[in-house]
């Protein structure tokens, strides 16, 4: 289908719109007036109003005590104060790794009400992992009682190259998928609507929804594990690309000659070199006091290097490098405001950011680098299972798709 480059709006889509520009404020501020509501959306007041009333009979607004304003002087009634309700719908998060599946359900600010998780053998068919998935959506859906009606829908950050249309993961090299319909399968298994996306696009939306890219403009998300990949959020939004392609980082090519075979069918990739497999490859050639243990681990070479064994540290440093230099080159193509690290940059932070940071400095255009902010992921282990849970809450509530035929009853089914 081609892009629609102009496109009108009939009322119920104005109406959504509106909709969606007031859900985001409350999420953004936890007691606010109809007045300010008004001021900061820019909204008349019987609009105001009247979506309003529609979402207090919903229970997705309460109206509780009074609005607290510092700078508020004078006399006069004080304003009844409104917040949402975080607990009125609930969403399904799925993070499914190389390896490792997350799932977990969270309230409407993306509070975790449950989260679990799980290894798959990678010779395990992508049919048994996803069975495996719908078990244990259903199973922790009815450990806490919740029916349908409060279930918005369920979000799947995938590895690999996702097509967010059709919920088809294209091509995950890592996970050995080709052309599996993740969106079809459980959304007929689940009775559930279904979002799915890239997984580390996931994580950039979910910090610029919950975390700490609330309010930045322009962000980049980057994750390491068995695959490099990057997300990019600008202006509150995702950026794909023409075939959601956008953020394939890992796949950059770093060493001309001489380079290591990828996945990818390429050599010399960023993925290659700085990917956990990689890592511990390279921790192993060290020599006998490395290689010599019978399953060297990511958590062990951290160790031994914490531990002060210099060749690993070295070896560490010249992994981060390779970061810093394809993120030197990010910064030069994105200028972005916020870089946040995942993986396993989140787990060896003291060890990798520190060389990662000086070397986007050093090799960024102009001062572009020193302009950069550059931190490892607040939401820790779970920034996979928190973007996933983003898709769905922003899929399904806070700015579902204009072009369905959405009602203002928000998450019923």
């Amino acid at each position: 289908m081609p892009h629609k480059l102009f496109v009108g709006q009939n009322i119920s889509t104005v109406k959504l719109h509106n909709l969606q520009t007031l859900l985001k404020v409350l999420l953004r501020h936890e007691y606010i007036s109809r007045v300010e509501l008004a001021r900061m959306t820019g909204l008349s007041n019987t609009t105001i109003t009247n979506l309003v009333t529609e979402l207090l009979e919903q229970g997705v607004v309460a109206a509780e005590g009074t609005e607290q304003l510092r700078q508020r002087t004078g006399a006069g009634r004080p304003r009844t104060a409104l917040r949402l309700v975080p607990e009125a719908r609930y969403a399904v998060g799925v993070h499914i790794g190389v390896g490792l599946i997350r799932v977990a359900i969270t309230d409407l600010r993306a509070n975790v009400l449950s989260v679990e998780s799980f290894t798959h053998p990678l010779d395990n068919s992508a049919a048994d992992v996803l069975a495996h998935i719908v078990d244990n959506v259903r199973r922790q859906i009815k450990q806490h009682g919740l029916p349908p009606t409060k279930i918005i829908g369920v979000g799947v950050g995938a590895s690999g190259l996702v097509d967010p249309e059709t919920g088809v993961n294209v091509m995950a090299p890592n996970l050995g998928w080709n052309n599996l319909p993740i969106q079809q399968i459980l959304t007929t298994e689940l009775n559930l609507p279904v979002a799915v996306d890239n997984n580390v696009r996931a994580m950039a939306l979910g910090e610029s929804l919950f975390g700490l890219a609330q309010n930045v403009k322009v962000m980049a998300f980057v994750y390491a594990r068995q695959g490099v990949g990057a997300g990019f959020v600008v202006d509150g939004q995702l950026f794909r690309g023409k075939a959601a392609g956008a953020g394939e980082i890992g796949h950059t090519t770093i060493t001309l000659e001489g380079g290591r075979l990828c996945r990818c069918g390429n050599r010399g990739c960023l993925e290659t070199l700085v990917s956990e497999t990689a890592i511990i490859a390279e921790a192993a050639r060290l020599g006998p006091h490395h290689s010599g243990l019978p399953k060297l681990s990511l958590d062990q070479v951290f160790a031994t290097a914490r531990g002060g064994d210099l060749a690993m540290q070295a070896m560490l440093k010249e992994r981060a490098r390779y970061m810093g230099i394809a993120l030197a080159n990010l910064v030069n193509i994105l200028n972005p405001e916020l870089i946040l690290l995942g993986g396993i940059f989140y787990q060896g932070r003291d060890l990798l950011l520190p060389t990662v940071e000086k070397t986007i400095q050093q090799r960024s255009f102009g001062n572009l680098g020193q302009q950069v902010n550059v931190q490892p992921t607040g939401f820790g282990q779970q920034a996979g299972v928190i973007g996933a849970v983003a898709l769905a809450l922003t899929n399904f509530f806070y700015q579902p798709d204009t072009s369905q035929n959405f009602t203002l009853t928000v998450g019923m089914n």
